[in-house]
């Protein structure tokens, strides 16, 4: 499907950037082309604004996705996910953060295996689209703090970067 929005989109780059924002955003359109986070109605000049782009682009980018049948059912089924990363600190809750080659397979496997066998409560767990990122990132909240022996066995897994936020 991407390499079909890469062509559909292609010489573009303005609308291939609102294309991408609405995908990593989870900002859905609908069959009339007007753009939502969830249920609520999103201003295409302030998306504009948001991605520095012409506000026509946002318009007809979203037009353009109301209109074709391969791209609508995609965006029209987009949902934002809330991703408390930033904020777990208050929580008192640990991030660990985990870069990887993305085609590496099994690291969520093997993270959170040694997470439960350490009884470490996952709260939520974020994977980064490698087609979508330049850099992705899986990232697991967990309840309280990481104990010393779970981050050591991780850090035995030999990922190619882990940290603790």
């Amino acid at each position: 499907m991407l390499r079909y929005v890469e062509e559909f989109f292609a010489g573009r780059r303005a609308a291939l950037k609102v294309v991408g924002a609405f995908l990593r955003l989870g900002i859905r359109v609908d069959e009339a082309g007007k753009l939502y986070c969830e249920s609520i109605e999103l201003a295409p000049a302030k998306v504009a604004r948001a991605l520095s782009v012409d506000r026509r682009v946002v318009i007809e980018t979203a037009r353009e996705i109301a209109s074709d049948p391969q791209l609508y059912p995609v965006f029209s089924g987009l949902l934002p996910i809330a991703n408390v990363e930033r904020a777990a600190k208050f929580f008192g809750h640990d991030v660990i953060e985990i870069g990887e080659n993305p085609c590496s397979m099994g690291v969520v496997a093997k993270v959170t295996g040694i997470l439960a066998k350490n009884k470490v409560n996952i709260r939520q767990i974020i994977a980064d689209d490698p087609d979508l990122y330049p850099e992705p990132r899986l990232r697991i909240v967990i309840d309280g703090r990481l104990p010393q022996k779970a981050l050591l066995e991780v850090r035995k897994l030999g990922l190619q970067s882990i940290s603790l936020k």
